[in-house]
């Protein structure tokens, strides 16, 4: 359905995530930071950034993709409240980004005719425009903010930032199977599944043209891979900004 990838796409985002953003790829290290370096922020041997204990997460990847449910797992983080739960979702789900997003896709399903009886022209795009807006802000809604409320299961995604670059992808990938509950323990991810699943079945309201259970079944296993591939955005893009954004510290002026 509009909102989606494919698994091609998918495929290829993971790819590149792991060949190309990963430092490790190249056998580069991180640049340094400016600041003196701490046990807590210094990069490991292993080539993972780790974030000091209280520092900010960027709320934006590449400046553009929410990311406000990060938090990087230092050991012990607090619980948050179900009103934190509904305000990290609904940033995640009507940021402008996601409006901007959402417009991509709707001209990526418009130029492919996906779901033909929406038709062609700025008719059927706005048709795929508002379809598309309501699959991500419903997903979001449901997994991130309504089922862990109801289910006292933390939405928020939590960062390891340190190891081998296969066990970080391993452990992003599998956050959609594995949650932390209020209390901190772990457990299967009820609050990804039934959101996701109920939001496929919402859609098939408004999707006429793919409402068999096939059909059904595809879309939310496209929309649990979009989840998985999301996680390892978040997972590896302290080590890109670092790589590729922050200045060598040559660069630096000491005062």
């Amino acid at each position: 359905m509009p909102g989606l990838v494919s698994p091609k796409q998918l495929a290829a985002a993971l790819a590149v995530l792991i060949g190309a953003f990963s430092p490790c790829a190249s056998g580069q290290q991180p640049a340094a930071d400016a600041a003196p370096t701490s046990v807590a922020n210094a990069a490991p041997a292993s080539g993972g950034v780790a974030a000091a204990p209280g520092e900010p997460v960027d709320k934006r990847i590449f400046g553009v993709l929410p990311n406000y449910r990060t938090v990087q797992d230092n050991g012990h983080v607090d619980p948050i409240p179900s009103k934190k739960k509904l305000w990290i979702a609904s940033k995640d789900s009507f940021d402008y980004p996601i409006w901007l997003l959402a417009a991509g896709f709707a001209g990526m399903y418009q130029f492919e005719n996906e779901e033909p009886s929406f038709g062609q022209g700025v008719k059927g795009y706005f048709k795929r425009y508002g379809t598309s807006l309501v699959d991500q802000s419903m997903g979001n809604m449901l997994t991130e903010g309504v089922f862990p409320s109801l289910l006292h299961e933390d939405p928020r995604y939590f960062r390891q930032g340190v190891g081998g670059k296969w066990h970080r992808v391993g452990y992003a990938l599998t956050r959609i199977l594995v949650t932390r509950t209020d209390s901190g323990t772990k457990r299967f991810n009820y609050s990804e599944f039934l959101g996701n699943s109920i939001a496929v079945a919402v859609s098939n309201a408004y999707y006429p043209d793919d409402r068999t259970a096939g059909d059904s079944l595809q879309k939310l296993g496209l929309q649990l891979g979009t989840d998985a591939i999301s996680n390892v955005m978040k997972e590896f893009w302290p080590d890109v900004k670092h790589r590729f954004f922050n200045r060598h510290p040559d660069s630096v002026t000491n005062d």
